[in-house]
């Protein structure tokens, strides 16, 4: 069969990379892809949010099946452009996708359907929002109502923070219509975990469970990225937490997606926290996050395409998952500067002798190719995962790999992981 993944990141190399070891996929195209993802796939010029343009695209090369992997145009209705075409896609309507395109209508529906959160206010009033976070108590959390690629939330431990992150949103624009709406709410405490899992619009198959590290530098400082590395398992999530997540959280937001007349398919994305008052939801996202699945895909024994064919078809029951028993670290290396400004276009040495190591696999996030030499090209530039059969081991690959590659300002985080060893 031929599979089409839509996406550019690190994300979508691991989708590229996973589909092309089942012997169902004959031919793997990605559209626009990357210069890494070039050497497993055949990357097709066409932009993600091209969402004519990428059916046109189905349709003439016969896809059997498109995975999307950013949310944007699922949020934009390319899952729903597809199914109107008779093609099979992997990823929620546009109308499931407002879970992650809008965060108040995620908070909302969890408030409607008992699903544990954080205590919350709504705003589109710039006025209205000050004179309420004046009355909080820090630390505060102000969320961007829509999509800002993983940066529109801000935990501020100051009033004066708080304060300072909403004018950013509602009054300076920085993150556009975005913030046109803001949430404010209070600021959980704990441990934070992602869990995925895969749904057919009526039943849920589990993934095996992550932990993100957002913050750009190490201990947690420093404003939120799109996500600086990730492990799995996490050790502080045993079976029965596992279990809660999935049955006081996980399952209830596809019952309450159904009973609204909008059910979900494709990837849930559960962004959890473990507080002293037990588990509480962060967000939803409609896709796999970025970047969980560089750590979990490397340890799912199943074939994936079988599975993704299974959440298109909606017939999740007849398929399940076997998971490696090993654990996963993904250590990303940014660009200096990410998530601010960056420089683009810096050399990168060292990709071969890194994936030359056992256990080791690099995941490009952001590169280009000029002639023979690999040339950074945004801000997240690669993923390095490391295999290994404890958590300490999966780490000194990840970290043997990171240290092997070399380009100018190239940072990041030595504590990948770290919060795991503590727990143990």
């Amino acid at each position: 069969m031929k599979v089409l993944v839509v996406g550019s990141g690190g994300r979508e190399h691991a989708l590229v990379w996973k589909i092309a070891q089942s012997p169902r996929a004959k031919k793997v195209y990605c559209a626009p892809g990357n210069a890494g993802i070039a050497r497993q796939a055949e990357c097709v010029a066409l932009d993600v949010m091209d969402v004519a343009g990428l059916a046109d695209f189905a349709e003439r090369e016969s896809v059997d099946l498109t995975v999307v992997g950013p949310e944007a145009p699922l949020v934009a209705g390319l899952a729903d452009e597809f199914r109107g075409r008779g093609l099979r896609v992997f990823g929620p309507s546009r109308a499931a996708a407002a879970l992650e395109g809008s965060k108040v209508f995620a908070k909302l529906l969890m408030a409607r359907h008992s699903i544990p959160t954080a205590s919350f206010g709504v705003f589109d009033d710039y006025e209205h929002a000050l004179s309420y976070l004046r009355m909080q108590r820090p630390p505060i959390v102000v969320k961007a109502d829509g999509l800002a690629a993983g940066k529109g939330v801000t935990v501020a431990h100051t009033l004066e923070d708080a304060c300072a992150a909403l004018h950013s949103m509602m009054v300076a624009r920085d993150f556009g219509d975005a913030g046109e709406r803001v949430i404010i709410e209070e600021c959980l405490q704990g441990q934070e975990v992602s869990v995925m899992v895969f749904a057919d619009g009526e039943r849920l198959l589990p993934m095996a469970a992550a932990q993100d590290h957002k913050p750009v530098f190490d201990d947690d400082r420093g404003p939120n990225t799109g996500g600086m590395g990730c492990y799995s398992p996490v050790p502080a999530m045993d079976d029965a937490l596992f279990r809660e997540a999935l049955e006081r959280v996980m399952r209830p937001a596809l019952r309450a997606m159904a009973a609204e007349g909008i059910p979900y398919s494709g990837v849930l994305y559960g962004g959890l926290i473990m507080t002293e008052r037990g588990l509480q939801t962060l967000e939803f996202n409609c896709r796999f996050g970025d970047p969980e699945p560089q750590a979990v895909l490397p340890r799912l024994k199943t074939d994936l395409v079988e599975v993704l064919e299974a959440v298109a078809d909606g017939r999740l029951d007849q398929v399940s998952c076997e998971w490696s028993s090993q654990a996963a670290v993904c250590v990303v290396m940014a660009s200096a500067g990410y998530p601010g400004s960056y420089q683009r276009g810096r050399e990168i040495t060292g990709l071969e002798e890194a994936e030359a190591m056992p256990g080791v696999t690099v995941f490009h996030a952001a590169t280009r190719r000029e002639d023979s030499r690999w040339l950074t090209n945004g801000g997240r530039v690669l993923g390095v995962t490391g295999l290994g059969d404890s958590l300490p081991a999966a780490i000194a690959r990840a970290y043997e790999g990171a240290a092997a590659i070399r380009f100018e300002g190239a940072h990041y985080r030595r504590d990948i992981g770290h919060k795991a060893l503590a727990k143990r």
